[in-house]
């Protein structure tokens, strides 16, 4: 690989590993030498390697060491490789806790933002990354969030933006309303405050027009596991809408099984639905009443957990489109009204949630679907039957099988009576877009009492957030008090108008940003066009904590931006892997009340980076992660003390070794090859554990004749490469103590010797009678006859066949030794 970077820097050796001694040096010498900045026009095939960048907390944790060093190792690697590598970093900037800290601290969140960025830049660089640092923005940035304003007046144009009244989830806490995904077990994700519902007028994303497209992930590489929750978020159900008649008029239900008509023997509306007034009696008023106003304390995520069902009667009933039957409506909160029609009719024989809530209340259950062979179902049956069969009591449809095997024959037959039609639902709802906050995206829309709510024109953009806001400790957005930022005029009429006091949701910020990191300084759109070929992200690594809030808008965000014609892309990433987590100590989640936090800066401080990112990458399998272990950071900490003396000392000191040069090539090119191996599926903890065990078969072939020959020094040479995404200060400081041109990080990956690579013999333990009793190293094509032979003359072997009589030898090449004995 063409060496551009000459950054030897002469330095007296040094006796002992002194890690601070050599990585604030190297780590300036790399910065000055522009050695990390991304050339597109130098040579290689190119790779975009991105992991998802940080909020500006003020600190990196442990967690975000643990989230980048094994993928800057797997980007160092891909560059000795002869890959041209890019591997940006930058920050998500916007949010509520900026915000609460301008409350709590009466200073402007950008203030506060911006200098937990330098700090945290300086943590990053203090990490030893190749991150490419000219490249760095933070959404924050007026240049970056005009694109998201300039994105949000595209969608609108395209009618995927709009706006709309409708129920929504409030925190009184922060004063916002938040998305479905933000709430979790009915309290605000961010703060803890109980969620509350409100009616509120609000922006909305039209993610739901792509939501059969998102079903589709034969464009991308994910985990199965974030496949499966974006499958299940997106909730696509195929069945049909039928028709009840009720006092209020016609209400149509969605059902998955149409098949199970029959069996329906009352019906459940949500309490939010419309015609739940119109159906309650006089009688029956008050508790209806009471009811509902208790489920609108309630989440939808707490309405669905498993627990005892509630409900209450209306007093009123629907007529069954076939039977004729009445059939009693209730009101129960565990029918939502986002889902479907907000209205279901009930087949407890048949369904979990209808069982549980007929058994309780005492509504009739009848069997439409059997199994085959099996019994009618009894009525004190204690439980559903929710598989395939036959269909019974369904008069006309008796007989056929049920499932999806009739579904279509039967919606076919009662489309054609008017009672039914086929439907295709979903789960996903639009993305509820806007937030009550300051600290975000302001919403580039004026509102003119003549002409509506109107884009703000493409040459006024960015619509800037105003510097010198009052913050209430009641959490009310500053845009609203803030009378000469408010007031402006209508880009219709140039009357008087007021801007829109909402932000985005901060989720817009990380949708697209991949693409700003190809051209951060373009003016002239959210990125260059004749970048594009950059595109998707090669490999995408992060937590499987976003797989239904930013993976999913980010693939929504650029199918949009393909069907713009900005991209030819469908996805943002062609391969993506998630990293586990770091825990406590005590095997818990690290939080500042539980006192199990682990300080990043107190272990460089102590141990150096290298150290650090050595342990991290070891400590467990990286895509799961595991508790911190204080005592086992001293392991790395010595191995690299170890791997110090193995180049820098001269002096062989211990017994001899029996070392061949067969055995140091075979040791060195296989453990070449696994390392190659593991880094192409990202099993970095075995990577570290080869080069351990490489350490220490070169330390005891510095004490054989092997020492100081041709094969040392293509050991060393070998070793000082596969050290260096690893461990890249140490490995640069030897590379340079050893007189070596430029830097080892822009050294090519070494070729492996398949041949060297390659042993002609097996290590098979001797069993004696089944029990191991020894080891012998014989070739691979060995007879039978010479491995009994080496067997038994093994000293530990021979112990046990002595004066024993041999009745059976069993010998499987590459497998087994078996002498049985008597």
């Amino acid at each position: 690989m063409n060496n551009e970077h000459p950054i030897n820097i002469p330095e007296p050796r040094m006796e002992r590993y002194n890690p601070h001694a050599i990585e604030k040096k190297w780590q300036t010498a790399w910065e000055q030498s522009g050695l990390y900045r991304f050339n597109e026009d130098a040579p290689g095939e190119k790779f975009y390697a991105l992991t998802m960048f940080p909020y500006p907390s003020g600190n990196l944790h442990i967690g975000h060491w643990y989230a980048n060093v094994a993928p800057d190792a797997r980007a160092r690697w891909l560059r000795m490789r002869g890959y041209n590598v890019l591997f940006p970093m930058g920050f998500d900037a916007f949010g509520l806790p900026a915000e609460n800290a301008a409350i709590k601290n009466r200073t402007n969140p950008a203030t506060w933002t911006y200098a937990n960025i330098e700090r945290m830049t300086g943590q990053f660089q203090a990490m030893g990354t190749m991150i490419d640092w000219s490249r760095q923005f933070a959404t924050c940035d007026p240049e970056y969030y005009r694109w998201n304003q300039w994105f949000f007046i595209e969608f609108y144009k395209r009618g995927l933006a709009y706006k709309k009244g409708g129920l929504v989830n409030w925190c009184p806490k922060d004063q916002t309303v938040l998305a479905n995904e933000q709430v979790v077990n009915g309290h605000c994700e961010r703060c803890g405050t109980a969620v509350e519902k409100r009616n509120l007028s609000q922006w909305y994303m039209k993610i739901t027009d792509y939501a059969d497209e998102l079903l589709d992930f034969s464009d991308t590489d994910m985990p199965e596991k974030v496949r499966l929750m974006q499958t299940n978020w997106i909730g696509k159900s195929v069945g049909a809408e039928v028709t009840f008649d009720t006092p209020a008029g016609p209400e149509t239900v969605f059902t998955t099984r149409p098949d199970t008509l029959m069996g329906a023997t009352f019906m459940v509306l949500a309490p939010e639905h419309a015609k739940v007034a119109d159906l309650t009696t006089d009688e029956q008023r008050a508790e209806v009443e009471a009811y509902v106003a208790a489920a609108g304390r309630k989440t939808d995520v707490e309405r669905q957990q498993e627990g005892e069902k509630t409900g209450v009667f209306t007093g009123s009933y629907a007529t069954h489109p076939i039977t004729g039957r009445a059939l009693p409506i209730w009101v129960a909160d565990y029918v939502l009204v986002t889902y479907g029609t907000g209205s279901i009719m009930a087949v407890p024989a048949h369904d979990d949630r209808d069982f549980a809530f007929a058994r309780k209340f005492g509504l009739d259950v009848v069997e439409v679907i059997r199994a085959e062979g099996a019994e009618p179902m009894a009525e004190d049956a204690a439980e559903p039957y929710t598989g395939e069969g036959v269909i019974v009591n369904s008069g006309e449809f008796d007989g056929l099988s049920g499932g999806k095997a009739s579904i279509a024959g039967i919606v076919e037959q009662l489309e054609a009576r008017g009672i039914a039609k086929a439907k295709t639902t979903y789960r996903l709802r639009d993305w509820l877009f806007a937030r009550q906050r300051y600290w975000g995206t302001p919403i580039p829309f004026v509102h003119c009492p003549e002409h509506g709510a109107q884009p703000v024109p493409e040459d006024q953009l960015p619509v800037r957030l105003p510097e010198n806001v009052e913050f209430t400790p009641t959490g009310q957005s500053p845009l609203k008090l803030d009378t000469e930022w408010l007031k402006t005029t209508c880009p219709v009429c140039g009357g008087p108008a007021e801007r829109d006091t909402d932000t985005m949701d901060t989720f817009v910020d990380s949708s697209w940003y991949m693409y700003r990191y190809l051209s951060p300084d373009y003016h002239e759109g959210p990125f260059d066009p004749a970048k594009d070929p950059m595109m998707p992200v090669d490999l995408y690594t992060g937590g499987i904590e976003h797989a239904i809030l930013h993976l999913l808008y980010s693939r929504f965000w650029i199918k949009v931006m393909r069907d713009m014609g900005l991209t030819k892309h469908s996805e943002p990433f062609a391969h993506l892997r998630n990293q586990g987590m770091i825990l406590g100590e005590d095997g818990e989640k690290m939080s500042k009340s539980r006192g199990n936090v682990v300080d990043p800066d107190d272990l460089v401080r102590e141990y150096g980076a290298d150290t650090v990112r050595t342990y991290l990458m070891f400590i467990a399998p990286w895509e799961l992660g595991g508790p911190w272990d204080p005592q086992g950071i001293n392991g790395p900490a010595k191995w690299l003390s170890r791997v110090w003396t193995l180049f820098t000392d001269d002096k062989v000191t211990g017994p001899a070794e029996t070392v061949s040069e067969a055995d140091l090539r075979f040791a060195v090119h296989s453990t070449l090859k696994k390392v190659t191996g593991d880094f192409e599926r990202l099993s970095f903890n075995t990577i570290v554990a080869s080069l351990m065990e490489l350490t220490n078969t070169l330390v005891k072939a510095k004490r054989a004749p092997v020492f100081g020959t041709p094969a040392w020094d293509e050991a060393l040479d070998i070793f000082n490469r596969l050290l260096a995404p690893v461990v890249p200060h140490i490995a640069e400081e030897i590379w340079a103590a050893r007189g070596q041109d430029g830097s080892v990080h822009t050294a090519a990956w070494p070729a492996m010797d398949e041949q060297a690579a390659t042993r002609d013999t097996v290590t098979l333990g001797v069993q004696v009678s089944g029990k191991v009793r020894g080891q012998v190293t014989i070739s691979k094509s060995a007879t039978q006859d010479e491995a009994m032979a080496a067997a038994k003359e093994n000293a530990d072997v021979a112990r046990f066949i002595e004066g024993k009589q041999i009745v059976k030898e069993i010998y499987v090449p590459g497998r087994i030794i078996n002498i049985v004995v008597k």
